[in-house]
């Protein structure tokens, strides 16, 4: 049994070790964009470059006003926003036929509803689709920018956002540019699961290796995908990505797989999102995603499930189980763990001291898996929002 816990010790503290080194000598290669050097306009040979934001939204009349009004106030002077309303039932599409309408001032003839602003109504959908990536898809059909930032309906952004992005962009240059958000949170357990899924993020997805183009890693966030719109048509549009859960971070992948320059960024509160209520409501929200990450594949759920459960709850079994010597490789994995939150506490609100709900966090995200195989397979698919996908095509569609 002692070889078993040294072992068993060893491989935990070479994995949180190994990756907490990588990520301190990594992150400091990813541009912040809320820092001074990028308040500045995008210049280019052509002059400031068009954009068209498109915000798809089912049943978001919660935030689809504040989230419209937010994009209606960049300080960037050459865009438009074309939001789509996917069939909602609820209020949604008023709330946006609203914000349309409120009155915004014409040189030439006075007050009219806002030039930036178009709303496109879907009342069906057709076959082989998802209804978010048909919003979109129909969306991008329609625009007329040279650059398309693809965002979602509860995204809240600050005036000079786009304006530093896009700059960077054309700076670097770079052919889509993912810029993360700041998360919003408002009780324990949405900062307790929203740590967890940091620390894990740097396992699944290393950003500071995005822009090596020798590796795999890829980056593709809902809240902000900004592309070049020759590359968006070149990589197929998102025709190609059209029965796509994780239609954001496919939309990355197959952009790296094209070989087009890619980039993650931070930006502080430049944009913010909630991504639950509570612990719960992240767990609610995750559970249609996470079975699709694992490929809707049963077996490598349940590899993932034990992966998860021996990498982030052996540290603490073993601490309290081992004797001696034996103790020190989980020490060390448990000193590297906490050494993650701290990092993640300079770039977010999350405080270190979350590092003790970490047990929690895990099994609730194991619970969250495991969870969301059992509804998919149970149900035969998926339900987004009031709509069925059924898990054979959601097979045959993924990229």
């Amino acid at each position: 049994m002692a070889y078993f816990y040294w072992i068993a010790g060893t491989i935990l503290a070479l994995a949180w070790f190994s990756r907490i080194v990588d990520a301190a000598l990594g992150m400091p290669a990813v541009a912040d964009v809320s820092r001074p050097e990028w308040d500045r306009n995008p210049v280019t040979p052509a002059g400031n470059p068009r954009v068209s934001i498109i915000v798809p939204a089912r049943n978001e009349e919660e935030t689809i006003e504040q989230a419209l009004c937010t994009l209606l106030s960049l300080d960037y002077d050459n865009y438009e926003v074309i939001a789509v309303n996917d069939r909602s039932t609820d209020l949604t599409g008023e709330i946006m036929e609203e914000v349309g309408k409120n009155p915004h001032f014409s040189q030439n003839r006075g007050e009219v509803g806002h030039p930036k602003l178009r709303v496109i109504h879907h009342t069906e959908l057709p076959p082989g689709w998802l209804g978010k990536t048909h919003a979109m898809w129909t969306a991008a059909n329609q625009a007329t920018g040279d650059w398309l930032l693809f965002t979602d309906a509860d995204v809240l952004f600050k005036p000079d956002s786009l304006r530093r992005a896009l700059a960077y962009a054309e700076a670097e240059p770079a052919d889509h540019v993912v810029l993360f958000p700041r998360m919003i949170m408002k009780s324990a357990g949405e900062y307790m699961m929203i740590a967890f899924f940091f620390s894990m993020f740097l396992f699944g997805h290393r950003p500071w290796k995005v822009a090596d183009p020798s590796t795999d890693d890829h980056m593709g966030v809902g809240a902000f995908n900004l592309v070049r719109r020759r590359v968006y048509d070149a990589v197929g549009t998102y025709e190609a990505l059209r029965m796509e859960v994780l239609d954001d971070m496919k939309l990355g992948k197959v952009v790296k797989k094209a070989g087009f320059v890619q980039r993650n960024v931070f930006g502080g509160d430049l944009i913010s999102i909630r991504w639950g209520r509570g612990a719960m409501g992240i767990v609610n929200n995750l559970t249609k995603n996470f079975f699709a990450v694992l490929s809707f594949q049963s077996w490598r759920t349940l590899v993932s499930a034990f992966g998860l459960a021996f990498l982030n709850l052996g540290p603490f079994f073993g601490a309290w189980l081992a004797h001696g010597w034996a103790r020190v490789p989980y020490a060390l994995a448990l000193a590297s763990m906490f050494l993650v939150y701290i990092g993640m506490s300079r770039r977010s609100d999350v405080r270190p001291y979350y590092f003790l709900l970490h047990p929690v966090s895990s099994a609730l995200f194991i619970y969250t898996l495991l969870r969301s195989m059992t509804l998919t397979l149970w149900n035969d698919g998926i339900e987004w929002r009031g709509t069925k996908y059924p898990l054979e095509e959601l097979r045959k569609g993924m990229v």
